[in-house]
């Protein structure tokens, strides 16, 4: 909005120039709105960046909760492998065939008289685990 006097050229001329502090002044009054709303808009845009990107914003938030689910499932699969491994450990301590067994399997034990075949292993079940 313009003041009307700004474009006179008939009071312009009738008129001192105002001193710079009044100018100032009355500067200050006309602008002040707009100068505190860009002010406001820019914070407001800092503070909405801050909550998505910021170090503790959205982003981060949601970073943190997909790894949280992610420990969760490895502590629930480390969980249950343990609990298979005393199950195997309390078989072991209890069940001598089960001593016998893994014996056998593992370290390739026989009885007196018997004699063990070692056959190569199975090029197609070691594929896969070659390519890992």
């Amino acid at each position: 909005m313009q003041h009307p006097n700004l474009f006179s050229p008939k009071k312009e001329a009738a008129t001192e120039p105002r001193p710079l502090s009044q100018r100032a002044l009355q500067w200050l009054q006309q602008g002040w709105r707009p100068a505190g709303t860009v002010f406001a808009v820019a914070l407001a845009l800092a503070f909405a960046w801050s909550v998505v990107n910021g170090r503790h914003g959205l982003s981060t938030w949601y970073g943190q909760r997909s790894q949280e689910r992610q420990l969760k499932n490895e502590i629930q699969q480390l969980e249950e492998e343990n609990s298979h491994l005393r199950q195997h450990v309390d078989r072991l301590k209890k069940d001598p065939d089960a001593i016998e067994h893994e014996a056998r399997e593992k370290l390739h034990y026989a009885r007196p008289g018997e004699v063990i075949y070692s056959l190569p292993p199975d090029p197609k079940k070691q594929a896969p685990t070659q390519a890992r």
